[in-house]
């Protein structure tokens, strides 16, 4: 039951992130010419999303930059499926 709890959580969780990447991502012509980043920080969209796709865990990518928390990089996924649905023009 318990793991049941912890998945319906991370699905809330994710669905949540979905509905308010904004409060994660900003696009800003001053920092990585424009591209969208994480906000506060000039790691990028893109980065994140080649670290994952490049087989690095989510615990590997917080490691690496302490910065970032589970939260934003579920933003840049957020970020990425909304763009590819084409709500989203970057």
């Amino acid at each position: 039951m318990l793991i049941k709890q912890e998945i319906t959580k991370k699905i809330f969780n994710y669905l949540c992130i979905m509905i308010r990447f904004n409060e994660y991502i900003e696009i800003n012509t001053e920092k990585r010419f424009g591209k969208p980043i994480i906000k506060g920080t000039r790691i990028s969209v893109y980065d994140v999303l080649s670290w994952l796709s490049n087989g690095m865990t989510r615990k590997e990518i917080i490691s690496d930059f302490p910065e970032l928390t589970e939260n934003q990089i579920n933003a840049c996924l957020a970020f990425a499926a909304k763009k590819e649905e084409g709500q989203i023009y970057a």
